[in-house]
């Protein structure tokens, strides 16, 4: 009984996520409200608030669905026993972009970010957390080039700070753009292309040169 229970519990923790996705979608986070997404959910408020505190953490457990996977390989890009370091951040690219090209669930939470969110009053929380993840990705993503920096997969006298900032600025610049211009970039396709070329850039651009080369 007590697993059935937790069961439903967590079937309509789900249900309300997709719901939430669903209404914020059409009508964007500002113009929803809690009323909205326990109907669309079928469910009443106060099922929403057994789940969630308010709007803002319904929002961040909806965006953390899509953001979750991909921790796995933040993390092995890190790993100092990876063999491959470039490699992990390669798939990390590849997987974000041809992944939201191809997924309507993280095409559609992406949409929402760039597109349908004010972060208002309610919501300054919620970028706050944004801002907080931003810093701790580019954080990881200079680990991840240092990484490879040691191994040799980079120039030692690349500046992996700068790198880093370079490198997230293209994921999230691809990101917006797929929401803002839909089919004008065929990034299902050409995600692998698009990803060596910006890592390229990493591996040969003489303005991400350091003067002092970084120690192994």
């Amino acid at each position: 009984m007590v697993r059935r229970t937790k069961e439903e519990a967590l079937e309509t923790r789900s249900k309300i996520l997709d719901a939430a996705e669903l209404v914020f979608f059409e009508r964007g986070v500002s113009r929803t409200s809690l009323a909205h997404i326990a109907e669309a959910a079928g469910v009443t408020r106060g099922a929403i608030y057994w789940h969630f505190q308010n709007k803002g953490d319904l929002f961040t457990a909806m965006f953390d669905r899509v953001v979750l996977p991909l921790e796995e390989i933040k993390a092995a890009s890190v790993a100092r026993s990876e063999p491959d370091p470039l490699g992990r951040i390669r798939d990390l690219c590849v997987l974000c972009l041809r992944d939201t090209a191809t997924d309507a669930r993280r095409r559609r939470v992406f949409e929402i970010l760039f597109l349908k969110c004010e972060f208002v009053e309610e919501m300054g929380p919620v970028m706050a957390r944004h801002q907080s993840a931003m810093r701790e990705g580019l954080e990881r993503i200079e680990e991840g080039l240092r990484n490879a920096m040691s191994k040799g997969q980079l120039s030692a006298d690349l500046d992996a700070a700068c790198a880093a900032r370079v490198l997230h600025s293209f994921i999230t610049g691809a990101l917006r753009d797929m929401a803002t211009l839909p089919g004008v970039f065929d990034v299902a396709t050409n995600a692998e292309r698009h990803v060596e070329a910006m890592l390229d850039t990493l591996r040969y651009s003489p303005a991400l040169r350091t003067a002092t080369p970084a120690k192994p």
